[in-house]
């Protein structure tokens, strides 16, 4: 099977998706079934990168992929969450303006 086919067949297996785009970055949640018919995350950051000196057309993008299981959904939000809580202890970023303007990734973590 070429590098083709695998692509085809990972973007036939996407249940469900939503974006978030986030300045420079793209976050991709996706549902997927595995191959013995459960459902899992697929979280993906998709960062665009700089064009290369040598062929300033070339577009390229790095990503980094994180696969969540169900049995570890609970503990991945409850740590989150505590994440969360304690940089907006620390005097982190005013999240009250997001939601404001209803962003979708505030209201998958709360």
């Amino acid at each position: 099977m070429d590098n083709n086919s695998n692509e085809l067949s990972d973007k036939k297996e996407i249940i469900y998706s939503q974006t978030v785009k986030a300045g420079k970055r793209i976050y991709y949640i996706d549902v997927k079934k595995s191959r013995n018919q459960e459902l899992f995350l697929a979280l993906t950051e998709s960062k665009r990168l700089p064009a290369s000196e040598a062929n300033p057309q070339d577009i390229s993008y790095e990503k980094h992929k994180i696969f969540l299981y169900q049995e570890d959904f609970d503990h991945f939000m409850a740590a989150l969450q505590d994440a969360i809580s304690f940089i907006d202890s620390k005097g982190g970023y005013d999240r009250s303006r997001e939601k404001d303007r209803g962003n979708s990734w505030n209201n998958l973590v709360e």
